[in-house]
């Protein structure tokens, strides 16, 4: 059986959002990403993602997407080192699919960005987590028909950590799925 890597949740508190801490170590249900995705006013002025943890260090704005919109992290598990869906990352993501199919967003367009700890080279980190963010989307439009160009997959890598850690620390918390509402 594959060692298995869990894409950490780390859930981002959204100003005026009802998610609190309790949600920030489970797997949020479709209800609970619907309400996570879905803008509460202006998405320019109203919503402003607050994430938890140390800011990334040494990260240019332009190498890691700030969450400007309403957004949510999720549990995701892959084999380490892969970018396959497991069994049980196919049960978080069809929550997800389940929320954005939703006629309640679906005007919006989404950023699904892949993060990694620093386990690894940071060239590796970047690819694994390009292809991993590309098999989120992909699931999501096969399965949920979500059309494409509502979904955009970002690999970050070991860049934007939750959880800072020297190199080559394991660290679960960083290894997560970060799905952000970009708006219309």
């Amino acid at each position: 059986m594959p060692v298995r890597t869990t894409v950490a949740a780390a859930v981002l508190l959204l100003a005026g959002g009802a998610l609190g801490p309790a949600f920030a170590q489970g797997s949020p249900n479709a209800d609970q990403i619907l309400k996570a995705l879905t803008p509460t006013n202006d998405m320019n002025n109203a919503t402003r993602g607050i994430r938890l943890g140390n800011a990334p260090t040494g990260a240019s704005p332009a190498s890691t997407p700030a969450a400007a919109g309403p957004s949510v992290s999720l549990n995701v598990d892959f084999a380490t080192g892969s970018a396959d869906l497991t069994e049980a990352a196919t049960r978080s993501l069809d929550q997800l699919g389940q929320a954005l199919a939703n006629p309640t967003l679906s005007a919006y367009h989404f950023r699904v960005e892949g993060h990694t700890d620093t386990v690894g080279s940071a060239s590796l980190n970047k690819t694994l987590s390009e292809r991993r963010a590309e098999a989120v989307v992909s699931y999501l439009t096969t399965k949920y028909h979500i059309d494409p160009s509502r979904l955009q997959a970002i690999g970050v890598g070991e860049n934007g950590l939750l959880v800072q850690t020297p190199p080559q620390t394991p660290e679960a918390r960083n290894r997560r799925v970060l799905v952000v509402n970009v708006g219309s």
